[in-house]
């Protein structure tokens, strides 16, 4: 169950879609069709799948979240925010955000009798592919940068560079905008969320006490954004936050109060068709949710979640590098080897690090060994880091020590 609730939460949206098509008349449905943007994926950019004896092949999906950042003390929260694409011609282009936060590789497999999620950390090092910037049309020559980065030069550009990172063929991609999901945890009344101690992120300006809330709006989006106050402070710790968030997310969607309210399912409908940029070969709801009804049929136990394996890198603290054993996990994608078999079972959600990471942004590196963590975490509470990874007056202090010494800082949520 777990796995299953964590496997809708990366595709909270395009379920969300699926209900809607359910639900809905269809002249609403193609309206909604017209908000999704679509980009054309150029053939055998990212290889060909082998079908197996029974003609069919491996579905491998690739999943990017992110978040466009407008000013100087966002980009303070998540690193490079260069907006090359801003300049770009076109709703598809200009729609299209710098950076992605979260990339996640869906494998499907051939016998469609289970599936992988592979999370690759954004601060991960690699060479990136020479692309064309499509705000300006020229072609940006081969060069090493984090892997999120090359969502400045487009959708493609990423599929290339994931490919040649993984080996894996990618047939279809979905950018999620965050500020559409934002959007649409308004539009179902917020979301709940947890934490395991008071925390501040100076960074991300998210304050909560200890205990359980629910977000909206701003408050949503700092708890998305948050890299300081979860886990070790790194990247990875983000990626908690935001894997419990879209769990939550999910609950509240697939639940009585929103499935009965015409108005808000709606509104939960057109916001969600904006958010998404997709491949023309899920360019409308119909294509979508048979994408998701095809996930929806593998059992639990055969759907498992990995991270990339990474370390840290010696020469840069800011970043992680794909470690040693990565390649062996990426081989087994690449032969459709179900990694079940390798999952653990559920366990509680592991307690936040007291070890301080790098002095950069790059984190402590993932191993990767543990297939069911990231599920199970997805249904806890979010825990505070207890590193000093935040600072206020230049003072460095941890997340909960933040809290206790900003009284007049008010609350994101009660």
């Amino acid at each position: 169950m777990y796995r299953r609730r964590r496997l809708f939460a990366v595709l909270a949206v395009l379920v969300s879609l699926g209900l809607v098509a359910v639900v809905i008349g269809a002249g609403v449905v193609m309206h909604l069709n017209g908000n999704i943007r679509t980009v054309a994926i150029p053939k055998g950019l990212v290889g060909t799948e082998t079908q197996n004896a029974q003609g069919n092949a491996p579905i491998n999906v690739l999943v990017m979240g992110s978040d466009t950042r407008g000013s100087a003390a966002d980009c303070k929260i998540g690193g490079d925010c260069s907006l090359s694409t801003s300049k770009a011609k076109g709703k598809a282009a200009t729609s299209l955000p710098a950076n992605a936060d979260v990339e996640m590789l869906i494998h499907v497999s051939a016998d469609r009798t289970n599936a992988s999620i592979i999370s690759i950390p954004r601060d991960t090092e690699v060479q990136l592919p020479a692309c064309t910037d499509p705000a300006t049309g020229k072609t940006v020559a081969a060069h090493r940068d984090r892997i999120n980065s090359s969502l400045q030069y487009g959708p493609a550009c990423t599929l290339k560079a994931v490919h040649q990172l993984t080996g894996v063929t990618l047939d279809h991609f979905a950018v999620i905008d965050f500020a559409g999901v934002i959007t649409m945890s308004d539009a179902i009344g917020g979301v709940p969320v947890c934490v395991d101690n008071n925390v501040y992120d100076t960074y991300s300006h998210l304050k909560l006490a200890q205990g359980s809330h629910t977000l909206k709006g701003k408050s949503a989006l700092a708890f998305l954004r948050t890299r300081h106050g979860f886990g070790d402070g790194s990247d990875i710790g983000r990626t908690v936050g935001q894997h419990l968030f879209l769990s939550s997310m999910l609950r509240k969607l697939e639940s009585a109060s929103t499935l009965a309210n015409p108005v808000r399912l709606y509104s939960l409908a057109n916001a969600a068709t904006k958010a998404v940029t997709v491949d023309t070969g899920l360019g409308d709801i119909g294509k979508l949710t048979g994408l998701a009804s095809q996930l929806n049929k593998i059992p639990g136990k055969r759907i498992t979640f990995t991270t990339l394996p990474t370390i840290p890198d010696p020469r840069n603290p800011n970043v992680v590098v794909e470690a040693s054993n990565a390649q062996a996990l990426l081989t087994k994608i690449k032969d459709d080897v179900s990694l079940s078999s390798a999952a653990k079972p559920a366990t509680p959600s592991p307690k936040a690090s007291t070890r301080p990471p790098a002095k950069g942004t790059g984190g402590t590196g993932s191993t990767g060994k543990d297939y069911s963590t990231t599920a199970a975490t997805a249904v806890g509470c979010a825990q505070v880091s207890q590193a000093r990874t935040v600072e206020i007056n230049g003072v460095a202090m941890t997340p909960m020590q933040a809290f206790a010494a900003s009284p007049k800082v008010p609350v994101s949520a009660p």
